[in-house]
């Protein structure tokens, strides 16, 4: 990991802000907080940061004209938003900024650790070993790389998007993967016909765990699917 990564939190629940910071901080991030949009441009403005959380709603300024303000001033400092909005259109206007992920409240600490470990990965601030490329899912063994899926000395060669949807299934195993977010990241698109598109692959997957009952992709009504294992 780069000696220091510096994180901008700007939220403007002081307590769910101090939990925030003092979770990030035992995990050896450095983090500033401001409490509100216009604190949060102030704070941007006088010092570099690796990431930036931002609230969506919040007084004097709102997340969605902030990361604009942001994007303007330095395009290459990837950001998150974390919202109670979890409508769709809230989701794809965020990611429409150029958002690096959009996290729905309540959340879990550890869920949205590993986001922000994707998010420095993508962008080459910690090393690659914190983003997995191989992973044991019940009896199964995938290879994100390969693209294969291995059971009992059977390989299984998967298509790109299969890889891809599998992977980010994995990343986010036993929490819940945001329909919306799996559709931008691999299809760059939220319409009926990718939705479509995207739950045959979830079928196709699902088919492919069939010879381990202890695996299930589950569909989260209206929000997306979680892949579940007892290990």
């Amino acid at each position: 990991m780069k000696n220091e990564i510096k994180i901008l939190l700007i939220e403007d629940d002081k307590n769910l802000s101090t939990l925030l910071k003092e979770f990030l901080e035992v995990k050896g991030y450095s983090v500033t907080q401001a409490f509100n949009g216009e604190e949060g441009l102030s704070a941007y403005q006088e010092s570099e940061y690796d990431l930036c959380i931002l609230d969506v709603m919040m007084p004097k300024m709102d997340g969605f004209t902030l990361a604009k303000k942001i994007q303007d001033y330095n395009p290459q400092t990837p950001f998150l938003f974390l919202s109670a909005k979890a409508m769709l259109d809230d989701k794809l206007k965020g990611l429409k900024l150029g958002a690096d992920d959009y996290v729905t409240k309540p959340f879990s600490m550890e869920e949205l650790l590993l986001r922000i470990k994707v998010i420095l990965k993508r962008s080459d601030l910690i090393e690659s070993e914190i983003e997995q490329t191989k992973f044991s899912i019940g009896s199964y063994t995938f290879d994100f790389e390969k693209r294969l899926l291995k059971h009992d000395g059977f390989e299984q060669k998967l298509t790109s998007k299969e890889a891809e949807l599998l992977n980010l299934l994995c990343l986010h195993k036993n929490s819940i993967l945001e329909r919306s977010i799996a559709l931008n990241k691999i299809w760059q698109n939220d319409n009926y016909f990718t939705a479509r598109s995207m739950d045959v692959y979830i079928t196709k997957l699902r088919n492919y765990f069939k010879n381990d009952s202890s695996i299930e992709i589950v569909n989260v009504h209206g929000t997306g699917f979680k892949l579940q294992t007892n290990d």
